[in-house]
This record gives structure tokens, C-alpha cells and sequence, in this order.
């Protein structure tokens, strides 16, 4: 059964929740992309290559939450600071993020940038549970096999958990953990727990 709906029903359960989704995230997304473009001048929405199944790269979709050339303002900020750079090298990512615009701090707290991802778990490059979707220079980085097995997730055990607490090398326990019990039960389970973190703002 556990076999069946990781290999069938997963697909079929992330298009009906994308399906009900549909509306109320369109509204919520064409809204805050009208606030970016109106008070922060900006193109609302940002593609990053990630890292997939089998090892594919595709285009994450989110809504803009940086500044513009946000990799240059993140160089200089490491070179003068030691301690962020040893945050950065231990995490790959940073609480007090020089890069985030005010705007963005709300829209990752609320994990709201992330709703664009609806139309990667429609395209089939995600799932709506499944591991946090790895950048293409953090594959050298990653001790595991078990993410590139499967379709990265818009939540999953990480994202509910520690994962403001824990470095990106202890991700891969947590997609190890995922793995082995993926089944229904567990992705109904932690997309319950989504809502409690979005609720709590745990976000960055």
C-alpha cells in the first residue's frame, strides 16, 4: 500500500490540493505581486534554479523577497563579517539576512513566498511534502541519497520542525526520516503541522 501511493496516489493527492488551492493562493499571490511592483519597484517574482528528482535542475518559482543583486550584497557581507560567514557555511542560510527586504521578512515568516511553488507541484518539479528544495551549489554539500529519490516539497519534516535550528548538513536526516516513512498518514499529518507554522511565523 506504502508503495502504491509513493509511487500513484502522491501525484494524484498534490493536483487535488493544488486544484482547491487554486483560488484563494491566486488572490493572495496577484495581491502581493501588485504591492512589490507599486511600492518596492520590482518584479514580483523570482526563479531560482533548484535541484530535483533524479537529480534534475528546475526553476523554483517565489515571490520576490530580496534586494536586487542580492548575491553581491551577500559577498560583501560575509567578507566583513566573520561570524555570518560562519553561520552561512554551517546553515547555508542566515537569521538576520542583509539580502531581505522588509516586505520579504513578512512573506517569509508567513512562508506566503513560497505559494508561487503551487505551480511547480503542478508541473510536477515538486511535491507538496517532500524534502526542502536544494540550490544547484549546496549538491557538493548534501551527506544523502535519499532527496534525489524524491520530488522536493513545498513543506516536509525540515520545514516543520528545527529549521531555523539546524545546519544544512542535519537536513539530510531529516529527508533519511521522511523516506522511510512516507505514506498518506504521513504527508496528511505534516501538512497539518504546516498550517501551525505558518500560523507561528517561524519562517526566514
Amino acid at each position: 500500500m506504502r508503495g502504491v501511493y509513493r509511487r500513484h496516489a502522491k501525484r494524484v493527492l498534490d493536483i487535488a490540493i493544488v486544484c482547491l488551492a487554486a483560488i484563494p493562493a491566486w488572490f493572495l499571490i496577484a495581491g502581493f505581486a501588485l504591492i512589490l511592483i507599486l511600492f518596492e519597484r520590482t518584479m514580483p517574482f523570482y526563479r531560482q534554479p533548484r535541484i530535483g528528482l533524479n537529480g534534475r535542475v528546475f526553476g523554483m518559482w517565489k515571490l520576490r523577497t530580496m534586494v536586487p543583486d542580492a548575491d553581491r550584497v551577500l559577498d560583501r557581507y560575509l567578507a566583513e563579517n566573520p561570524e555570518a560567514r560562519a553561520e552561512w557555511d554551517r546553515d547555508q542560510k542566515l537569521k538576520d539576512d542583509p539580502r531581505v527586504t522588509r516586505l520579504g521578512r513578512f512573506l517569509r515568516r508567513s512562508s506566503l513566498d513560497e505559494l508561487p511553488q503551487l505551480w511547480n507541484v503542478l508541473m510536477g518539479d515538486m511535491s507538496i511534502v517532500g524534502p526542502r528544495p536544494m540550490m544547484c551549489n549546496q549538491r557538493g554539500l548534501y551527506p544523502g541519497a535519499e532527496y534525489y529519490v524524491m520530488r522536493p516539497g513545498i513543506t516536509g519534516f525540515w520545514q516543520t520542525s528545527a529549521r531555523n535550528d539546524s545546519s544544512f548538513h542535519e537536513r539530510a536526516g531529516f529527508d533519511q526520516a521522511y523516506f522511510r516513512e512516507l505514506s498518506l498518514g504521513t504527508d496528511l499529518r505534516v501538512i497539518w503541522r504546516t498550517f501551525s507554522v505558518v500560523l507561528r511565523g517561524t519562517g526566514h
